[in-house]
């Protein structure tokens, strides 16, 4: 009888089976709706904006707007080197929250509190848009877009009063808009000094907590509740409760590093930067006797020229006295002094020649530590070829040079508090500068788009009330760099002259050309005293498209 009935449901099975799907199959055919339309397809321009954002719900920042460009190759090497970066970035979270933890541990009387699980998850930030800035200073400016939906684990054990409890954060989301701006711009690696971050919106954080193993943050009401207790510091229960509300931690944050308020971290020390005069070297060169002949058809055309550490004012020279192997010169000089502990006065004497290279007649060093601050001393120096004791050539007579120096110490400036620094702000003229003037300093940054019709080696060549100066010479370059700065120290304010610049091409070899000019400017000064610094690109006149970037500053006494 049983083996009757397993017999009969198996037939019976089968036959509502193929009965279901024949009255499944006729009811497909036969009330098949007929009013379904197919879709309209449009394009996407002629949608409005509230369908595209149906269809978009999140439009990448380099759709929206131009200026932001993709960076899926960054994104890419992120997600290679996010394993990586995990562990380092984890590490570097443990060793920094150690001695927090060793501080407000004793002050809250726990117990201990240590990370029992702590790694950001497998998932990486992506940058969804980086922005690039363009200021034609020393800085590098971009602004990168990121977006972290991570799945983070960070557990964290706190034990007080006998008691033992566990923080868990899980699916972290933090969208943040920074700018990063890298400067000054130096020639020294990694190329810039300082690291400078600030948030130019409110971020977006957003997390789940678990109290215990439960996700404390489901728990209805908590999540307005919890500012309730922030100003609250009578418990435990106070204290866990500061650390999971999210719109305070955005506050924080805000407060903290939203523009303009931002974080510097300092990378290595400008090369450029001067250290701070301590005082000031005069010296006057009075004569020389007995000097050697140089010239062969007549005696010598000796001059002096003095240096004193390196800077634009660490050089001098005398005037050039025609023909006399006993020349007096009764000439003076300022020089900035740094260390006179350390720093010495180098001298050389010089047979100026028309055609050529000078001829050195002798040279001597004076170490400034023997000189008695208010005090002149004068002194008279025998010259040598070189100040190699062993070279025997400093045996034979080459002549004496006599000399007056003066050293005056400056005084300690008292210290002057700064409540706010101002990233373009111009400096000081150097001490010594004349009362009522100041330094002009002219960086001359480069050039686009020269060209010059036999060749393109372009120099800059400047003229400042008859003194010229030149920058060096580029081969075959038509957008050229020089970032060479040129200093005039002035008596007064330049407010009616003019700076002319050239922009001139030199044959690198013998040719019918040797000289091409590819434009010039005359730009009014009056305009860098009453601003007191300029950086612009000026068309060059004479030129097609030639343009040249010069940055001024004055720097009043």
């Amino acid at each position: 009888m049983g083996l009757i009935g397993t017999v009969l449901g198996l037939v019976g099975f089968a036959w509502g089976i193929g009965f279901g799907v024949v009255i499944g199959y006729f009811l497909f055919i036969y009330f098949t709706p007929v009013d379904v339309k197919d879709p309209i397809i449009r394009p996407l321009q002629e949608l409005d904006t509230k369908s595209l954002q149906e269809l978009l719900p999140e439009i990448p920042l380099w759709v929206k707007n131009p200026d932001y460009d993709r960076v899926d190759w960054l994104n890419k090497f992120l997600a290679d080197l996010w394993p990586f970066l995990d562990k380092a970035i984890c590490k570097i979270i443990r060793d920094t929250a150690k001695p927090y933890i060793d501080e407000y541990g004793a002050k809250y009387k726990l117990q201990s509190c240590e990370f029992e699980a702590l790694t950001l998850g497998t998932l990486p930030p992506t940058f969804v848009g980086i922005k690039v800035y363009d200021t034609q200073e020393k800085e590098m400016i971009i602004e990168p877009s990121l977006k972290w939906a991570g799945n983070p684990n960070i557990l964290v054990a706190v034990k007080a009063f006998g008691l033992r409890a566990t923080v868990q954060v899980v699916d972290l989301q933090v969208f943040a808009t920074a700018r990063v701006t890298l400067k000054p711009l130096v020639a020294a690696f990694p190329c810039f000094c300082k690291i400078i971050v600030s948030l130019m919106d409110k971020p977006h954080v957003d997390f789940g907590l678990k109290l215990l193993g439960g996700d404390l943050m489901a728990i209805p009401g908590l999540y307005a509740f919890v500012q309730v207790f922030w100003n609250s510091k009578k418990s435990f229960t106070s204290i866990l409760t500061k650390l999971i509300s999210q719109d305070l931690i955005k506050d924080k944050v805000s407060e903290m590093y939203l523009w303009p308020r931002t974080l510097e971290i300092n990378v290595i020390d400008d090369p450029k930067a001067v250290k701070k005069p301590v005082g000031m070297l005069e010296v006057k060169v009075v004569k020389a006797m007995g000097l050697k002949k140089k010239d062969l058809m007549g005696k010598s055309d000796p001059y002096v020229r003095l240096v004193l550490g390196e800077g634009p004012f660490a050089k001098k020279k005398t005037t050039v006295k025609m023909n006399t192997l006993n020349p007096e010169w009764n000439e003076n000089f300022h020089m900035l002094v740094l260390d006179p502990e350390s720093q010495a006065l180098e001298l050389f004497v010089y047979d100026w020649e028309k055609i050529g290279s000078h001829d050195k007649i002798g040279m001597q060093v004076v170490p400034l530590k023997g000189i008695v601050p208010g005090e002149t001393k004068t002194l008279t120096l025998d010259l040598v070829k070189s100040m190699d004791p062993n070279d025997p050539a400093n045996q034979k007579p080459r002549g004496q040079l006599t000399i007056e120096l003066t050293y005056k110490a400056f005084k300690e400036d008292q210290d002057i508090p700064i409540e706010e620094e101002d990233a373009n702000a111009v400096e000081k003229a150097p001490e010594g500068t004349p009362e009522g003037g100041g330094l002009l300093v002219v960086t001359l940054h480069g050039a686009e788009d020269l060209e010059g019709k036999h060749h393109t080696n372009p120099y800059v060549r400047l003229t400042f009330r008859g003194e010229t100066k030149k920058t060096k010479a580029i081969k075959k370059n038509r957008d050229p760099r020089w970032d060479q700065e040129f200093q005039y120290l002035l008596a007064e304010p330049p407010v009616e002259d003019r700076l002319r610049v050239e922009v001139i091409s030199k044959a690198m070899g013998i040719g019918v050309h040797l000289r091409e000019n590819l434009g010039y400017a005359d730009i009014n000064l009056a305009d860098v005293v009453n601003n007191k610094r300029i950086n612009e690109t000026y068309q060059l006149i004479d030129s097609k498209n030639g343009k040249i970037q010069i940055e001024m500053e004055w720097r009043a006494s």
